[in-house]
Parts: structure tokens; sequence; C-alpha cells
């Protein structure tokens, strides 16, 4: 099979496409083809080691001290179960299933195995490969970190990041939960925040949310770049604050996944696809994403 191999730390130009052998199901896997998967900051960062100074040492000895350990990355994916452990009743042959691999990687590659028990689910109905694989990250990790703020109905939520990934996930999932959300975005991303149920915006490259006086009950930080002494400013004092920096990876549930599945069945969360890049060019994806700009995710498809 083919897979974009990670042959060393460094530029995208250290991902190449290779031949490996297809891997073989345990009694207790599913073989899945991967028909999309996604190119997150996360697959980048592991691509180009950004660490800490103080987690380095840590980060290379779990990593891979010269090389990455698992050199296949992608951490979520969409596909169809293409076989079976003989263990294994949860799935069968043909189901479409979608879900994260998180730190094992693997889905930059035309197959995958994993466990029936791992953070799994079959798609939602009705919509495509691309659709499905640009959910599981951005939608456990916005729903990890919310549930960690408590959001609750009538609070007044405002999401740092709101265009990205996770906030643009962060976003629908805090109107659900039937917040007052305020987002925070260039104004580029203005209408697309809006159509996503954002009631206030505002532009940070114009405006400085923590001195216009607003106070918030919760303050969700999806990128990792609000400063101690901003959050403080806007956050009421019974009001939380939470961040994807420094705060730990998300914990994620197979129920999360079901979760989500049903939200994006009765049209309350969407993916947001940026772009889309054929498979043998995930690079030129990595570049782009790079850039730290990009509108929700950007896909990858593996096989049509």
């Amino acid at each position: 099979m083919r897979a974009m191999i990670c042959t060393k730390y460094g530029s995208p130009d250290v991902l190449k496409l290779q031949e490996v052998d297809k891997p073989f199901p345990k009694p207790d896997q599913i073989r899945i083809r991967i028909h999309a998967t996604t190119v997150t900051s996360g697959d980048c960062r592991v691509r180009g080691f950004k660490s800490p100074l103080l987690l380095w040492l840590p980060m290379r000895l779990f990593l891979g001290i010269r090389i990455p350990r698992k050199p296949i990355l992608g951490v979520e994916f969409a596909g169809e179960v293409e076989a079976i452990g003989h263990n294994v009743t949860r799935y069968k042959v043909g189901d479409q299933v979608y879900g994260l691999n998180g730190m094992q990687f693997g889905a930059h590659a035309e197959f995958m195995c994993i466990s029936e028990q791992a953070n799994l689910a079959l798609m939602p109905a009705s919509h495509t490969y691309e659709e499905a694989a640009a959910i599981p990250f951005a939608g456990t990790t916005a729903l990890d970190f919310l549930r960690r703020g408590h959001i609750q109905k009538g609070q007044h939520v405002l999401i740092y990041g709101a265009s990205g990934a996770v906030g643009t996930a962060a976003v629908q999932l805090a109107k659900h939960y039937g917040a007052e959300v305020t987002a925070v975005c260039r104004t580029v991303n203005w209408d697309l925040v809006q159509s996503l149920g954002a009631d206030h915006v505002i532009d940070y490259t114009k405006e400085d949310f923590a001195s216009i006086g607003k106070r918030y009950d919760l303050i969700f930080d999806a990128v990792g770049k609000i400063s101690k002494s901003s959050y403080k400013k806007a956050l009421l004092q019974s009001g939380r604050f939470v961040t994807v920096e420094g705060q730990g990876i998300a914990k994620v549930h197979p129920e999360d996944l079901e979760f989500l599945k049903v939200l994006v069945e009765m049209g309350k969360l969407k993916a947001v696809i940026d772009r889309s890049y054929p498979f043998e060019q995930i690079p030129e994806a990595h570049r782009y994403v790079e850039q730290g700009h990009k509108k929700g995710n950007v896909v990858i498809v593996v096989s049509q």
C-alpha cells in the first residue's frame, strides 16, 4: 500500500510517498480502507518537531529520538471497513466509519488497522468521507475543553481562534449548549463564524477583546495564544478559562463520536473545509497549514 512517510524531522520536504506493507488486523482489530484524512496543526508540529524547550527531551523520547517512531502521521480519518479480526463484533466489512487515532497516528496511508474499541463510530448518514474526516479531531477537542469549562445554557462564551478547526467546532457546540457566543478572528472570517452561529465577532487585529469592558463566563482559547493578563481582564470572577496550550491533550471517548454524529445528522454541526488536497500533495498541505490562517480543516483525499 501507499503511505506518506515522515522520514525525519524537518520541513514538509521530509514527507515521502512510499510503498509499505499492508497491515493485517489482529483478532480485535478492523482494517480500514482510508478514503479521507486531514492535515492538522499537530501533524505539522510533530513533523517539524516544534516543542517548548522544557518539553524537548520528553517529547523526543516519546515521539522518537532521531526519526519519528511512528513515521505515518495523520490523526483522523474516514473510510470503509475492509477486513475484520475474528473477535470483532461491533463492525462488519463494508461499514463506513470515521474516527480518531490520536498519537498513534497512521491515517496518512491507504489502509490502517485499529481496535474496534478505539475512538471509532459509523459515519454520519448522507455525508461524504471528506466531511466525516474533518469532524473527529476538532469536534472532540472542542467538546472536551467546553466541558472542562463547565459550559451551560445562557452563559456568555468567548472563543478565541474561532475560524480554525477547533474554533469552528467550538462555536457550533457552544451554540448547541445554549450559550451566547463571541467569536474572535480576522475580519475576513466574520461571515464564516456568523454562519456557524456566533452572536458577536471581534477582529483581534483591530480590537483587544480584553479592553472593551465585557466579561465572560467562559473563555476558550482554541489556538493557545491568549496571555494570562488578557483573559483575567475579561473573565467574570466566577468564570473559567480553558486553552489548548498547556492544559493537556483532549480526553476522547468513543461515545463522543456517536454524540457528534447525531449533531451532524441533525444539522447542528458541520465540517468546515478550507481546502482539499490529493494524497500525493500532503507536503503542500503541510505548507499551507503552517501558515496559520486556515479556515476550519484541510482535508486529504486518499482514495475516491
